[in-house]
């Protein structure tokens, strides 16, 4: 079966923050297809993170930043899990049933993991390698998008800044968006890593010891490309005040 390799974007920037962007994609490639789902299922937020991949994209721009991101949907497989989670290729999602992933059968899961999730992983872990050997050790910093609503009830925060084992740079983050913006800013919302949204920082930058953070944008406010980059806007001084004050901090140590 084919592999599919991540999309790396702006790989000769000279900065150390590296964007990683697991639900990028709302392709459903060959040979999985439509899962069963309606065109609309796979435009919602169930299939990707809608607007996550612009504002990345922004992002890059902004702070010379390396990007990179997902080349299909996560549910035929969530990169930000691991293989024996129960959802990287759920069955259930929110409130939509997964035909295709209703009776999938381990040599199933393992096709989906040696053409998507290996090479993602492989493809971080190397870059993350290179950018050391470099003298340009990473700044890992993963963008997602959440709904307005989830299950009925409203969310009222509007950016959401998550950690993992080291709280220094979503802290710093969290505190650069209330100085410096207008967004309902909270530290682990609407996810914390008890709900094992973490993976990829847990195993891409805490065995390096690497600052890193998981940023949550509500998607009514990047509904659009240029909702997006305005959101980017927004954004990229925030990380920037937050990557100075861990430096900070560091230097204090």
């Amino acid at each position: 079966m084919r592999a599919f390799q991540p999309i790396i974007e702006n790989l000769s920037a000279t900065g150390r923050l590296v964007l990683v962007c697991e639900h990028a994609s709302n392709a459903f490639p060959a040979p999985w297809g439509d899962l069963g789902l309606s065109p609309e299922q796979r435009a919602a937020h169930i299939a990707w993170d809608p607007g996550a991949l612009d504002v990345a994209r922004g992002l890059m721009h902004r702070l010379d930043a390396v990007l990179i991101h997902a080349p299909a949907t996560r549910l035929i497989y969530d990169l930000n899990r691991a293989p024996d989670m129960k959802g990287a290729m759920p069955a259930r999602s929110e409130i939509h049933d997964i035909p295709g992933n209703a009776t999938i059968t381990a040599q199933d899961r393992l096709a989906r993991t040696e053409a998507l999730y290996l090479p993602w992983a492989n493809g971080l872990h190397n870059l993350i390698a290179r950018r050391i050997a470099l003298g340009l050790r990473p700044v890992i910093v993963t963008i997602h998008s959440f709904t307005p609503i989830f299950h009925g009830r409203p969310r009222a925060v509007e950016f959401g800044v998550i950690h993992d084992a080291d709280a220094a740079l979503a802290v710093a983050i969290n505190d650069a968006a209330r100085r410096l913006t207008r967004l309902n800013a909270q530290l682990n919302a609407p996810y914390s890593a008890a709900d094992d949204v973490t993976h990829t920082l847990r195993l891409h930058a805490t065995p390096y010891g690497l600052p890193n953070a998981m940023l949550e944008i509500r998607n009514d406010l990047i509904a659009d490309s240029a909702a997006a980059d305005r959101m980017a806007e927004t954004l990229a001084p925030v990380i920037n005040m937050g990557l100075t004050e861990i430096q900070k901090q560091a230097k204090a140590s």
